[in-house]
C-alpha cells in the first residue's frame, strides 16, 4: 500500500509539472501564437514591404510591423483611423492602435518629402515593438531613455518634441521617447545604440530619412530667417538714404533761391561761382537717389524670394496636413 501511495504521489507529481510547462509554455509562446494568426494568410503589400526594406527593419521586427496589418491611407482615411495626426507632435503622420491592433500610416505624395513615410512607419513599428517589452526590459529601456534626455539631449527641436508630450500625453512621454530618439537623433549613447540594433540592422536609414525631410523645412525657416534679416538692414539702409536725400534737398532748394536772386541782381559773378557747388549738390541727389532705387529694388526682390519659400513651406504643411482642406492666412 505504501508502494502504491508512493507510485500515486510520483505521477501526481508529473502530471503537476507537466502542466506547470504547459501554462509557463502558453504564457511564454501566446504572442507568438497571437502574431501567427494574425499573419495567417497575410501577405504585406508591395508598398508596405519596400518601406520595411528602407528602414531595413531586422527579420523579427519585421514580423512585428506586420502583424499590425499597416496600411497607407489617404488624407479622408486617414483621420477616421488617426484622429488628430495620430497625437504626434513631430513631423510623423500614423499611428499605433494598442495591443497590436493596426498601424496607419498617411500617404503623402510630395517628393519632397520623401522620407517621412518610412520615419513615420519605423516610429510607429517601435510603439508596437514598446508594447511587447517585459516589466524588466522596459524598466531598463526606460531608464536608459530619461538619462539621456537629462543629461546628453542637445537638439532643441526634439527637446521641444518631448515638452509637447509632456502637456498631452504626460502618462506616455518615456514611450514616445523610445519612439522619437530611435528615428530622429542620429547618434546614441553606446547602451541605447546597442539596444536599437535588435530593431534596425543599420538605425542611419531611418534618421538619414528623418534628417532629409526635416531639411525640407529647416533649410527654408533657416533661409526665411536670413532674408527678414537682411530685409530689416535693407529697410534701415533705404531710411538713412532717404533721409539724406531730404536735407540734400532743402540745400538745393536754398542753393537755387540764392542762385536766382544773384542772376536776377546781376550778380554774375556770385552766380558762376555758385553754380558748380550746386551742381555737385544736384549730382550727389542724383547718386543718392540711384543708390535707393537700386536697394528698393534688391528689397523687393528679396521680399518675392522670400515669399516663394513660405510658400513653398505652406505647401509642404499642406502636404502633412490631415485635414482636407485648409485656410491660409
Amino acid at each position: 500500500m505504501n508502494s502504491k501511495g508512493a507510485a500515486r504521489i510520483s505521477f501526481s507529481g508529473v502530471f503537476a509539472g507537466l502542466l506547470l510547462l504547459t501554462v509557463i509554455g502558453g504564457f511564454v509562446f501566446r504572442q507568438q501564437l497571437q502574431d501567427r494568426l494574425k499573419l495567417y494568410d497575410y501577405t504585406a503589400p508591395a508598398a508596405i514591404a519596400d518601406i520595411a526594406t528602407q528602414d531595413g527593419f531586422q527579420p523579427s521586427v519585421r514580423r512585428v510591423f506586420y502583424v499590425n496589418h499597416p496600411l497607407l491611407q489617404d488624407k479622408s482615411t486617414f483621420t477616421t483611423a488617426c484622429p488628430n495626426g495620430g497625437g504626434e507632435k513631430t513631423i510623423i503622420l500614423g499611428c499605433y492602435h494598442g495591443n497590436q491592433n493596426g498601424i496607419y500610416l498617411l500617404q503623402v505624395n510630395d517628393s519632397r518629402l520623401n522620407g517621412v513615410t518610412q520615419v513615420t512607419a519605423a516610429h510607429e513599428m517601435l510603439h508596437a515593438a514598446y508594447d511587447r517589452l517585459s516589466k524588466k526590459d522596459r524598466h531598463d529601456v526606460d531608464a536608459k531613455l530619461v538619462d539621456y534626455y537629462s543629461h546628453d539631449l542637445h537638439d532643441q527641436r526634439i527637446k521641444d518634441t518631448i515638452e509637447s508630450y509632456k502637456k498631452s500625453e504626460p502618462n506616455d512621454v518615456v514611450n514616445e521617447m523610445h519612439s522619437v530618439f530611435g528615428t530622429e537623433v542620429a547618434s546614441l549613447p553606446p547602451a541605447l545604440e546597442s539596444y536599437y540594433r535588435q530593431y534596425f540592422v543599420d538605425r542611419t536609414k531611418v534618421t538619414g530619412y528623418a534628417a532629409q525631410y526635416q531639411n525640407e523645412f529647416s533649410s527654408r525657416q533657416a533661409t526665411i530667417k536670413r532674408d527678414d534679416e537682411q530685409l530689416g538692414n535693407f529697410k534701415q539702409r533705404i531710411e538713412t538714404i532717404e533721409a539724406g536725400l531730404g536735407a540734400v534737398q532743402g540745400q538745393i532748394s536754398s542753393r537755387q533761391l540764392q542762385l536766382t536772386a544773384q542772376r536776377r541782381s546781376g550778380d554774375s559773378a556770385g552766380y558762376n561761382a555758385g553754380v558748380p557747388g550746386y551742381n555737385s549738390l544736384i549730382d550727389s541727389y542724383n547718386s543718392q537717389v540711384r543708390s535707393v532705387q537700386q536697394l528698393v529694388g534688391q528689397y523687393n526682390q528679396l521680399v518675392a524670394d522670400r515669399n516663394v519659400l513660405a510658400a513653398e513651406i505652406s505647401e509642404l504643411s499642406d502636404a502633412l496636413s490631415t485635414s482636407a482642406t485648409q485656410i491660409r492666412q
